[in-house]
């Protein structure tokens, strides 16, 4: 999605995630919403290691019922959105995922501005 120069924030989603948010119906506008509300500390789960979960509203539509994301976020630097689900299909992450999101957290939120944004330009980013 890129940078919002103003904020100095820049928010991210991998492939596997923006397959999940077309078939969702889920727009960037949506998630810009949703990394700033985390980015202003409006966080629905801190998983720790620099995950968290986050619901996502739609426009038009309210946050109950709908998707969940899992950022790897860092405050007033970055989200990058990697994984995605409906409530109604899976209640949580399993543990040893977790732990998986945790151990990616590491590298990418380790990864410099300059780096990340190479990166991004071989990934689907927000723009």
């Amino acid at each position: 999605m890129g940078q919002n120069p103003s904020e100095g924030f820049s928010v991210y989603k991998s492939k596997p995630f923006a397959r999940f948010v077309k078939k969702a119906r889920i727009t960037d506008s949506d998630l810009w919403r949703t990394a700033r509300l985390a980015n202003e500390g409006v966080i629905d789960a801190d998983l720790g290691g620099g995950v968290v979960k986050q619901r996502i509203a739609r426009s038009g539509e309210g946050k109950s019922g709908g998707s969940r994301s899992i950022i790897l976020f860092r405050k007033n630097d970055r989200a990058v959105y990697v994984y995605g689900f409906e409530k109604k299909d899976i209640a949580n992450i399993k543990p040893d995922e977790l732990e998986a999101f945790r151990e990616l957290a590491k590298v990418i939120l380790g990864y410099t501005k300059a780096e990340i944004q190479s990166a991004s330009k071989t990934e689907r980013s927000l723009r």
